[in-house]
């Protein structure tokens, strides 16, 4: 025991300082954890220059990062292709890195080695960075330890990689804005995005109804079923809600009190149409990139509110420390079966095709999710 106490010392680690890593649980990966001062080379999707996603990205090798003490190197797991991803590179997102950039703003990695100064992580956890950060779409990252949050290995990979963005965004729109009781009902477009496929499922665990529009498209039938699959009270393409007595549509259902937009355009028409007297349209995203047109009576006589959500905003302020609980909350509800979206697991080596995917090339595609 004492020569471990010595072989720890000389690596620059007190056994006082870091209580919470007894000796018991040292083991030839612990070694190579504190040993290791340089990270593995990297391969990395990188843009030196912000335009369309696929001419400028690239993948690259990078040499091998130094560990300082409070370092963290996670060996990269899975990583999703998010539209406000695409919005970076593209150069029209408000925050965005400065270029030369790496690609990529959520995901889920395993510790590959740790810094002297780390007590708090161990090689071989599975860590997600919390609040999202900036350069994913790499097989290897270096950064402090106050930048992970660990989680449980029993939650699947592909729904770690992207807990943190579009569930988290529904959960609080849900929360922040109109004080929801059962029996209530909200209203979205774009309802088979994974925030529009989480909006659904959490709406339904507290007991509130939603009423949900979607794109006329090939294979709308099958989405409307999927939507009600996980707990949706109707489902409509934009075209059938272009009826004059359109209230009539929602049958015994509530008046919506709360209507979600992420597309814009006359799809964001369609949610304030359906809202009761003195509701609320919350923005938090423009896919269609046309702008909202809100017409004069809307605001005379019913009174309605619009507002405007974004994510980073959130965890940027004061309010950023209560994102942990949250995402174990959501986290749990993925494990016990109460959370699920469509996803596309697509190995690393076949990135250009998951962002052709990711950018519509062919048609509409589960989320593309980049495995490592």
């Amino acid at each position: 025991m004492a020569s471990l106490r010595l072989t720890l010392r000389s690596l620059g680690v007190s056994h006082r300082c870091c209580p919470r890593f007894p000796l018991s649980r040292i083991t030839s990966n612990t070694f190579r954890g504190f040993a290791t001062n340089l990270s593995p080379p990297s391969k990395a999707v990188v843009y030196e220059q912000q335009g369309p996603p696929d001419q400028v990205t690239r993948v690259i090798d990078l040499p091998p990062v130094e560990l300082k003490a409070n370092d963290v190197c996670v060996k990269m797991l899975a990583a999703p292709i998010n539209p406000s991803d695409i919005n970076r590179i593209e150069g029209v997102y408000p925050a965005r890195p400065i270029v030369p950039a790496i690609g990529g703003h959520e995901g889920v990695g395993e510790v590959y080695s740790v810094g002297s100064g780390v007590c708090n992580l161990s090689v071989g956890d599975w860590v997600i960075p919390s609040p999202p950060s900036f350069g994913t779409w790499q097989t290897y990252i270096v950064k402090e330890e106050t930048v992970w949050h660990k989680i449980d290995k029993d939650v699947p990979m592909e729904y770690a990689a992207t807990i943190n963005v579009n569930p988290l965004t529904a959960l609080r729109m849900l929360e922040d804005f109109v004080k929801l009781n059962p029996g209530d009902t909200i209203i979205q477009n774009g309802a088979t995005s994974i925030v529009g496929q989480c909006v659904i499922q959490l709406a339904r665990i507290q007991g509130v109804h939603s009423v949900n529009i979607i794109r006329d498209r090939v294979g709308s039938e099958e989405a409307k079923g999927k939507l009600k699959n996980l707990g949706a009270d109707e489902v409509y393409t934009e075209s059938q809600l272009e009826v004059k007595n359109i209230k009539s549509l929602l049958g015994d259902l509530p008046e919506p009190i709360l209507g979600f937009n992420c597309v814009g355009g006359s799809a964001a028409s369609l949610v304030l149409k359906l809202l009761r007297q003195g509701g609320t349209m919350v923005t938090y995203g423009g896919m269609s990139r046309k702008p909202v047109t809100v017409p004069t009576s809307a605001f005379i006589f019913k009174d309605l509110a619009l507002r405007g959500f974004w994510l980073q905003k959130w965890t940027n302020s004061e309010k950023a420390k209560d994102c942990i609980p949250m995402i174990d909350h959501i986290l749990t509800l993925v494990k016990n079966g109460k959370l699920k979206y469509e996803m596309e697991l697509v190995p690393f080596e076949d990135f250009s095709t998951a962002l052709d995917k990711a950018l519509g090339k062919s048609g509409s595609h589960p989320k593309q999710v980049i495995r490592f």
